[in-house]
């Protein structure tokens, strides 16, 4: 009987590992705050820890986003078209920007000439 469990356990940990690391706050990572609560809370079942393991892998894998595609107007509302666009943009440049670039968005966010 405890021999499924550690292959839950593995599962979970596996799980962990293929998550990807989170580039805006690297001081914050998904995978360490679930890996800690997962160490406090061993007394799942095995079944709850091998669902909670499938979450986690269908998640990983895009599973949702596949079966769900968004596609039309939804990701280009009418008020403001390339919201979504911009919003990408900005989580990938936002890694590699330096203190004076941040410095400098935050100045140019609290003056708006419109």
């Amino acid at each position: 009987m405890a021999r499924p469990a550690i292959s839950a356990q593995r599962h979970l940990l596996r799980a962990l590992n293929l998550w990807p690391k989170d580039t805006i706050r690297p001081e914050v990572q998904f995978q360490d705050v679930l890996r800690k609560r997962f160490e406090k809370s061993s007394k799942l079942s095995e079944k709850n820890q091998l669902e909670q393991a499938n979450a986690l892998y269908s998640l990983i894998g895009n599973r949702y986003r596949n079966k769900y595609p968004i596609t039309g107007s939804l990701m280009e509302p009418k008020s403001n078209p390339t919201y979504f666009a911009d919003l990408l943009r900005e989580l990938e440049e936002a890694p590699s920007r330096s203190m004076f670039d941040r410095v400098w968005l935050r100045l140019k966010g609290l003056v708006r000439l419109q």
